[in-house]
């Protein structure tokens, strides 16, 4: 990830969600989620340089659309530091863990109206500086291979829910044989074990990006 724009501090959901939306409405790439303090933020974009993202910023303050705001840079990030991996992998599990509980929604990448498998492992990714694609199949295909005994905390398992050998489902591997899914309509981001018999008969592969 690049420069990224912080706004908000809202300790009502709905104050970020109406935001989010809006920018979203506007084109921007924007998306909220709940801080370790327990307010909720808004991010937008992932701009190449830091005066990029402070003229778009100021643009935005213009038009009355934010308020105050704070410029988040690569160095910021749990990423920042890519050479202590092994923090980097705790950072990405914490953010995970932060989502159990969340309503899964297809399509969703919002901690407000849920999300799916894919639009939580990019969230929680970019929150920690680490850009992935949207869909499933898309983060697949951008990561290294791991073998299933080699799987390290952070890494990406991935699934063929929909019957052949077509990745349909990923999930963010935290450790002792579990991983952390959203998994499917009307069911809750939560932990499930790659034992579980559904889970190990569909199981497809690994990805690492660090």
């Amino acid at each position: 990830m690049g420069y990224t724009i912080q706004v908000g501090a809202f300790s009502n959901l709905d104050n970020a969600v109406r935001l989010t939306k809006k920018l979203q409405t506007l084109g921007l790439d924007a998306y909220h989620f709940r801080n370790q303090s327990g307010l909720y933020k808004v991010r937008i974009g992932n701009y190449r340089t830091i005066d990029t993202a402070r003229r778009n910023a100021g643009n935005l303050k213009t038009e009355g659309i934010i308020d105050e705001y704070y410029l988040i840079g690569p160095n910021d990030y749990a990423a920042g530091g890519l050479n202590d991996k092994e923090h980097l992998r705790k950072e990405i599990v914490r953010t995970a863990n932060q989502f159990i509980g969340i309503r899964y929604r297809w399509g969703g990448q919002s901690s407000s109206t849920g999300f799916d498998c894919s639009g939580l492992t990019m969230v929680v990714y970019r929150l920690n500086g680490l850009e992935l694609p949207r869909s499933s199949r898309q983060q697949w295909k951008a990561g290294r291979p791991v073998y299933q005994e080699e799987l390290l905390k952070g890494d990406l398992v991935f699934f063929a829910t929909t019957g052949g050998e077509r990745v349909s489902h990923v999930g963010i591997y935290i450790g002792n044989n579990k991983f952390l899914h959203a998994p499917s309509s009307g069911r809750k981001i939560r932990i499930s074990s790659m034992s579980n018999k559904y889970y190990k008969f569909r199981y497809l592969g690994a990805r690492t990006y660090l």
